[in-house]
Formats: C-alpha cells, sequence, structure tokens
C-alpha cells in the first residue's frame, strides 16, 4: 500500500487533487471513478499516509481490534450503506475517521482486497482473528441477497448482545475470582513460608508434626523442588490442549462438553441457540433457500456440536421431512420452541416465529447469566470450606501440639 497524488474533475466539470492510498495508479482510478471523479493525473508519492509503518515496539503496545471496535465498525457501515455510499469510499472514510493502527491496517488491507476483485466476505475471511465465521457468513448472506445493509444492522445488534452477555459473565464472576484467588495466595504463603518455620520449631521441641502438616510440608518441598519441571509439563499440556482443540474431532468433543458444564452449560446452549435462529430468520428473510440458509448458519452457531446438528437438520429437509420433524429429532430444542416452528411451517410465518425464538432465547439466557452468581455461591462455599479445613488442620493443629510440647518440656 502506498500513497497517490492525484488530479481530475467532479461531476460539474470543476479541477479537484487529492492523495490517496492504493496499491496500484489504476485502483487509484478505480477509486475516483467510483466516487464520480473524472482522473487527469495520478502519481505515487511513496509511502502509505494512513497507516504509517510502526517499529516493532509500537507493534507491540498496538491494541488488537475488539468487539467494541467490531460493533462501532458495523454500525458506520449500516449507516454509510443506508445512506448510498458504496463499499470502497465507506472504508475510505471510516479509516481516515479512526486512529487505532490496528483497525487502520484492517481497513486498509479491506480496501486493497475490494480493489482486486474479491467481495466484501472473502475480504473478512482473511481476518479469522477479528471477523468470526459468524461474521463473515452473515456478510456472505447479506451479499447473496442484496441485503448487506439490514445484515450490518443485525451484525450490530449481535455484537451488542454479545458485549452486554460478557460483561453480566466477567461481573459475575469477578467476585467469586477474588475470592479463590485470595484464598489460593494465602495458601502459598501458609505453605512456603509458615509452615516451614513450623517444622524448625517443632525439630527443637523434637516433637513430631501432624499428619496434615506433613502432608502439607511434603508437597510444599516437592513444588519447591520440581516447579521448573511442573512449569514445562503445564505450558506442555496447555500446547497439546490447543492443538487438540484446532482439530474438527477435539473442537467437536469440547463443544459438545461445554453444553454439559454445570452452571454454565445452559447458558451456553441458550445463547447458541438465539444466535441459530437470529441469523436463520434473517437467512430466510433475505430469500435464501432453506437448505442453503441451513449450511450457512451451522457456520454461524460458533459451535461445532450444534452446527452438526443443524447440518442433520439440513440432510433430512433434503429428504423431504419438515423443519420441526428434523428439529425434533437434533435433541436440543424445547418443546416450546419445536412447537412454533410446527405453528410457523404450517401458517407460512416461520421467518416472525424464528424471530419470536431469538427473542426468547436471548432473554433467557440474559435471566440466567443475572441469576449466575447466585448458582456459583453453593460452590465457592464448598471450595473455600474445603480449603479452610485443610488449613485448620494443618496450621492449628500444629500450634496445638507445640503449645503441649512446650507444657510437656517446661514441667
Amino acid at each position: 500500500m502506498q500513497s497517490f497524488a492525484w488530479r481530475g474533475r467532479d461531476q460539474r466539470g470543476d479541477e479537484i487533487a487529492g492523495v490517496i492510498d492504493a496499491d496500484t495508479d489504476a485502483a487509484v482510478a478505480d477509486q475516483l471513478l467510483a466516487g464520480g471523479v473524472t482522473p487527469v493525473q495520478i502519481s505515487s508519492r511513496g509511502a502509505s499516509l494512513s497507516a504509517p509503518s510502526q517499529d516493532w515496539w509500537q507493534a507491540l503496545r498496538a491494541s488488537p481490534v475488539s468487539l467494541l471496535d467490531q460493533l462501532l465498525f458495523s454500525r458506520q457501515m449500516y449507516t454509510l450503506q443506508r445512506a448510498g455510499v458504496p463499499i470502497l469510499r465507506a472504508l475510505a472514510g471510516l479509516q481516515a475517521s479512526t486512529a487505532k493502527s490496528a483497525l487502520i491496517s484492517l481497513l486498509v488491507d479491506l480496501r486493497a482486497s475490494l480493489d482486486q476483485g474479491r467481495e466484501l466476505a472473502a475480504a473478512m475471511a482473511r481476518h479469522p482473528n477479528v471477523f468470526s465465521s459468524f461474521y463473515v457468513s452473515m456478510i456472505r448472506v447479506g451479499e447473496m441477497t442484496g441485503k448487506l445493509t439490514e445484515v450490518f444492522l443485525r451484525l450490530a445488534e449481535y455484537l451488542e448482545f454479545e458485549i452486554d452477555v460478557r460483561a453480566r459473565v466477567k461481573q459475575a464472576l469477578r467476585y467469586p475470582i477474588m475470592v479463590v484467588t485470595a484464598i489460593g495466595l494465602a495458601l502459598v504463603v501458609i505453605n512456603v513460608f509458615v509452615l516451614p518455620t513450623f517444622a524448625t520449631v517443632f525439630a527443637g521441641f523434637k516433637a513430631e508434626l501432624p499428619l496434615m502438616t506433613r502432608v502439607l510440608l511434603g508437597f510444599s518441598a516437592w513444588t519447591m523442588r520440581w516447579w521448573p519441571l511442573l512449569l514445562a509439563a503445564a505450558v506442555a499440556a496447555v500446547w497439546l490442549v490447543r492443538a487438540w482443540l484446532a482439530t474438527p474431532d477435539g473442537r467437536h468433543s469440547w463443544d459438545r462438553v461445554k453444553l454439559r458444564l454445570p452452571v454454565a452449560g445452559d447458558i451456553v446452549l441458550k445463547a447458541t441457540l438465539a444466535r441459530f435462529a437470529r441469523s436463520f430468520a434473517l437467512a430466510s428473510t433475505s430469500g435464501v433457500p432453506i437448505t442453503q440458509a441451513m449450511t450457512v448458519v451451522a457456520l454461524t452457531v460458533d459451535n461445532a456440536f450444534i452446527g452438526r446438528r443443524i447440518e442433520q437438520m439440513r440432510d433430512g429437509v433434503e429428504r423431504g421431512e419438515s423443519i420441526s420433524r428434523c428439529a425434533a429429532a437434533t435433541g436440543v430444542f424445547t418443546p416450546i420452541v419445536l412447537q412454533m416452528i410446527a405453528v410457523g411451517e404450517e401458517t407460512g410465518a416461520l421467518d416472525a416465529l424464528l424471530g419470536e425464538i431469538a427473542q426468547m432465547y436471548e432473554r433467557e439466557t440474559d435471566y440466567a447469566i443475572k441469576g449466575l452468581s447466585a448458582a456459583i455461591e453453593p460452590i465457592l462455599l464448598l471450595v473455600i470450606g474445603a480449603i479452610v479445613l485443610v488449613l485448620a488442620l494443618g496450621v492449628f493443629l500444629p500450634l496445638w501440639s507445640l503449645g503441649q510440647a512446650a507444657m510437656g518440656r517446661s514441667g
């Protein structure tokens, strides 16, 4: 990407000039013509102005594109598309109005990909760390159906819901994490500093430490001795797990386990089904055939286990079975939802009922997240009780024995 100085004439014939970033002078001409400007002269000026080069320290400190950035991008693209601004001009305007280096680089690459003839969904698919498969699939649906403006609006609403869910989950988990972290630090301090002091004092009195204290001391000594090997084993385990999750079978197994977790599994299932209903309703409303819509929706749910169930639904529909019967065979929908799908099929209002299903699941997800903290409290109390019991047996029993040993020695 480099900058080009250009001169041209607008639709009224007036001469105008400026500087623009592009890969080639032909790309500059295409952008100018798309904006209603007839180019007269185009000359290269060197490096890009809007995406200045960064040294390694600036690149390291640069913050990545966040969900909030994606939300603002979707909202702005919806507004610009509704106003009739072409995509290239819209991306150029967003690039000029942002100061975040990661977002600038992203917009530059999107514009370059569009200049080379790629579709917007294909250009976004080149950035999997920014745009999820759900986002890219929805953009592809919008491009296929000519409803890209509506898709950007729906994506903005989806991202708002996603950000709100994550914020509520973090708020619900903040207190339990702080409590468990504090108790863990206390346990480490007691094992590393307090119990070894007890061992030295007990050695002076020639008294035997209690069993629990000896167990804690042995574990502490073993940890201090082998911590480099334990750290290497932990890093290797994390790497192996990540490599396993990158495989299709590993991702499918983990996504299935997530749905069966005691507290979070119900929230994950409802949020996933809300995403399925919302994207299926949008694809169906946009005129995409049912089987093709299910193929796209299977990628949008961001859960390999549910995705395979949706693919099974698609295969059943291709064999001539009804959507409600195929949905019942998956075993993931509630009876109320299955009844709504059946009514939607019979009345021809499946799109509207799918939207209501999405709203219902989103409300249930919201209620489940609000009760997440209350659901975690019993588990947290059990963990705290177990840790306090270990500390009591490991610390107070030696104090009691030490007092008895001191009294026996003085007697």
